[in-house]
């Protein structure tokens, strides 16, 4: 830097190198370099603050309070790295602001979706014209202290080009041992960016490199009930909503039964943007009433009126899984969008033997197909089912959606449900589904994801669940209104 300024000393105001130097002095000058002060965490204040913002989470509160609990004790404000990851608009966002709220600290976001040079994040070199740092450094010349929250939305879709590949880069960032002295290209000075604590956030953990996420700790947020929704509702979305459309809180009312009616017919996905579509488009329709005085306020909102705002349900209770006849079974799914009910069907035709797969299935699914009418062959004495059954018969499988691409080895337990219940011609029972990984020798294999399938299985009014015994660890992740 003494050089730098030595040489810019002696330089001529109109040399084109000037201003290169002065801008990289000035980027200089305005990073915090001194050391941030020491932390006073107040524990009741914080559980405060994440209570009023958020309903429900409770095990990802729990985290947070032991996070800032293990900070107050140790004295340290070396930063964490903690990953939520859950399907759109659950508030994983939202719970990055709260963080920072409850911490008492200046919050910084960007979103690195779609982002392919690495030079976003670790800055250009300066022989570059318009060279600029990268992401972190801006962060910090903006927030102006040395220990922020930053947000680092859409880990997940991070991409790589020619360009170079960001999440390598994104590795020095989020490693507690390296940000120590982290180097930007434009900078080239060891900066220590260990005291900021970073969030990331992601809809799905398949697409995040494996180093990247070692060095993360990952907190899920699966997505909620009906009854969770009703409550966020009623406590954070209508508030909001009525203010956006110029309302007053005195002038519309709803009853119970439309808010669970819109949860039920309007918005049936994990998290909460439907929802809230749904209650703007009620008030638009209120507010243009109001104002060709159509109507006169207060307004309330009964079940019945929700198909003059909203139209007619998307969703219909016809699409619940039943299982009506033999060769049906209800699985569960793990979507990046949450947790879904799948109904499999299978049908026999007599002709020569013959085993056909239609849902576009993805490589694994299909493998896990074949597995499941190996197996169902294999066992079929055991229910009065001969051998002939299907060298006679050519079975067909189908997974409905057809549309929507499936892949994944945990349907494999309901696939070779679906094929028993054919073949030995008993209907499987109603309002019953099952998850797990079929093994060529009859084993059920864990799967992953069963709190956001066990919440799905609620949402379709599923009253039984059959899940692999491994998985009973996981049990203790399900809420208990579940």
């Amino acid at each position: 830097v003494g050089q730098e300024l030595e040489k810019f000393s002696l330089m001529d105001p109109n040399a084109s190198e000037f201003i290169v130097t002065r801008n990289y002095l000035d980027t200089i000058v305005s990073l915090p370099w001194h050391e941030p002060k020491p932390e006073t965490i107040d524990m009741k204040k914080a559980r405060r603050i994440l209570d009023a913002d958020h309903y429900g989470l409770d095990d990802v509160k729990e985290r947070i309070l032991e996070y800032l609990a293990v900070r107050k004790l140790k004295k340290d404000t070396k930063g964490s790295i903690l990953c939520l990851v859950g399907p759109p608009g659950v508030g994983k966002t939202s719970v990055g602001k709260s963080i920072a709220g409850a911490l008492g600290k200046k919050f910084f976001r960007f979103s690195v979706g779609g982002m392919r040079d690495e030079a976003e994040i670790k800055g250009h070199r300066r022989t570059y014209v318009g060279a600029m740092p990268g992401k972190i450094i801006q962060g910090l010349k903006i927030v102006k202290t040395k220990d922020p929250v930053f947000m680092i939305d859409e880990i997940d879709k991070l991409g790589a080009s020619y360009q170079g590949d960001p999440s390598s880069a994104l590795l020095e960032v989020l490693d507690p041992e390296q940000n120590v002295a982290f180097r930007d290209h434009y900078l080239d000075l060891p900066f220590d960016i260990g005291h900021i604590l970073f969030i990331a956030t992601a809809n799905t953990l398949d697409t995040i490199p494996r180093p990247l996420l070692d060095r993360m700790e990952v907190i899920r947020l699966s997505g909620y009930i009906e009854a969770e929704k009703l409550a966020i509702a009623k406590r954070y979305l209508l508030p909001k909503s009525l203010s956006a459309a110029g309302l007053d809180k005195k002038q519309v009312k709803y009853s119970a039964g439309a808010l669970t009616e819109i949860a039920r017919g309007y918005s049936r996905e994990a998290g909460l943007r439907n929802y809230e579509k749904a209650l703007d488009r009620i008030h638009r329709k209120i507010a243009r009433k109001i104002v060709l005085e159509e109507i006169a306020p207060p307004v309330t909102i009964e079940e019945k009126d929700l198909g003059d705002y909203l139209g007619r349900p998307v969703f219909s209770d016809e699409e619940l899984k039943k299982i009506t006849v033999p060769g049906q079974a209800v699985g569960l799914a793990w979507t990046a969008f949450g947790g879904e009910t799948l109904m499999i069907e299978a049908v026999s035709n007599p002709g020569k033997e013959g085993f056909k797969l239609t849902g576009q299935m993805g490589q694994v699914m299909q493998e896990s197909a074949k597995i499941a009418y190996t197996y169902v062959r294999h066992i079929a004495g055991k229910f009065g089912v001969g051998p002939e059954y299907f060298e006679k018969n050519q079975i067909h499988l189908h997974i409905p959606a057809g549309a929507t691409p499936k892949d994944g080895p945990s349907a494999g337990i309901t696939m070779a449900g679906a094929l028993l219940s054919l073949a030995t011609g008993r209907k499987i029972r109603r309002s019953l589904a099952m998850t797990g990984e079929l093994s060529l020798v009859g084993n059920v294999l864990p799967i992953g994801g069963l709190k956001e399938k066990t919440i799905a299985a609620r949402r379709g009014r599923i009253k039984e669940i059959i899940i692999p015994k491994q998985n009973e660890k996981d049990l203790e992740e399900i809420p208990d209104h579940v």
